[in-house]
């Protein structure tokens, strides 16, 4: 029987990993996401037409993912750990993150008491930095939209450390060469680095330092690479001399059944001649109506520096779970472009320059 190249190499892995559980006495977990809905997205082109369609990047909860993650015990307190993550999109079963066998995480590494060192495809500390303080998440409609480095801040050849200590975490990434695929952006932007001639090429590092309570958190982050000849945008330097980065500062407080949460991004980008320097707030809460029922609303508003070409998305997401492990969702949003910005509200879509959009997605996910 033929198999495609995935396939192929997903089952020499597992033929690979499953002996060596056996022998090594390891923990290894398949776990996964399939996040797959409808949506209809206004004024798509210079005609004002509509689409209906299913995403195919994301979601209007989560990204579709599969994963294998697994530890060996070595002995006082250290561990041999591993994750290996594959992103998809579930209209077509096709791979994201650039045709990335396992594009979202692919890294292995040791863990103690001290925190986790890792090498391989890390997730950015940017990336990280956003979890429970942006309640719309890395969804179909979201702050992610507005700025596709945000949900795809991941760096290839790099070295990662994460250590929480009573609630507090501290974490740093430092990457050779962020992206060693061309296959396409926002997620593949030829930029592979590890190059003798320029020593600073797609360079990449990131940090992060965050406290979570029991009803409230804080953190602040910070993420920046160098270009690199021939890198694509959004990651827009293109010279190892200019650099791209952004700090992030946000919180979160709870009261009861009701979730406030927001933050403020400040990005500088070297490469841009005439808009350098912009910012992007935001601002949202989650109402627990039961354990069953809850809705998300979120403002968010990229101001770019000395130019009118401004946006702003308003969406609300109502969540309906049918079990710990399956739910349905609707997301609706609008957003409005000024100047000669043209940001589309859905990931992968289209509009024109200082139009206004309204997107509707209903969808279901399902966990495992």
């Amino acid at each position: 029987m033929n198999k495609t190249p995935i396939a192929a190499s997903v089952a020499i892995m597992l033929a690979a990993v499953v002996p060596n559980v056996a022998l090594a006495q390891s923990s290894v977990t398949i776990y996964g996401l399939i996040d797959a809905g409808i949506e209809h997205v206004t004024n798509i082109d210079a005609s004002g037409r509509s689409v209906t369609r299913m995403p195919n990047l994301s979601a209007g909860a989560f990204p579709s993912r599969i994963g294998f993650r697994g530890s060996e015990d070595l002995g006082d307190g250290l561990k041999a750990v591993f994750t290996l993550e594959n992103g998809f999109g579930p209209d077509t079963g096709t791979v994201n993150q650039g045709g990335r066998l396992f594009g979202r995480q692919a890294w292995v590494g040791l863990a103690s008491k001290w925190g986790t060192v890792t090498l391989g495809r890390n997730y950015s500390m940017m990336f990280n930095s956003f979890y429970d303080v942006d309640v719309i998440g890395p969804s179909q409609y979201g702050v992610g939209t507005i700025d596709a480095y945000l949900p795809n801040a991941r760096s290839d050849n790099s070295i990662a450390y994460r250590g929480v200590f009573s609630g507090t975490t501290i974490g740093a990434t430092y990457s050779l060469g962020r992206d060693a695929s061309a296959a396409g952006g926002p997620s593949a932007t030829n930029c592979a680095g590890e190059n003798a001639a320029d020593a600073q090429a797609c360079r990449n590092w990131s940090a992060m330092l965050r406290h979570d309570g029991a009803t409230w958190g804080a953190l602040v982050a910070y993420d920046t690479y160098n270009g690199g000849v021939g890198a694509a945008a959004p990651f827009s330097p293109t010279l190892s001399s200019k650099s791209d980065s952004r700090l992030h500062a946000a919180g979160y407080a709870k009261f009861g059944v009701v979730k406030i949460a927001g933050g403020w991004l400040r990005r500088k980008n070297e490469a841009s001649l005439l808009t350098p320097d912009s910012d992007l707030a935001y601002i949202g809460t989650t109402y627990n109506f039961t354990d069953m029922l809850s809705l998300d609303a979120q403002v968010a508003r990229l101001d770019v520096k000395n130019s009118p070409n401004d946006t702003t998305m308003v969406a609300a997401r109502a969540n309906y779970a049918l079990s710990k492990r399956s739910a349905v969702y609707l997301l609706v949003a609008h957003q409005g472009n000024k100047g000669n910005a043209a940001i589309a509200i859905t990931s992968g879509g289209s509009t024109v320059a200082g139009a206004a959009q309204n997107g509707v997605l209903v969808g279901m996910r399902h966990s495992f």
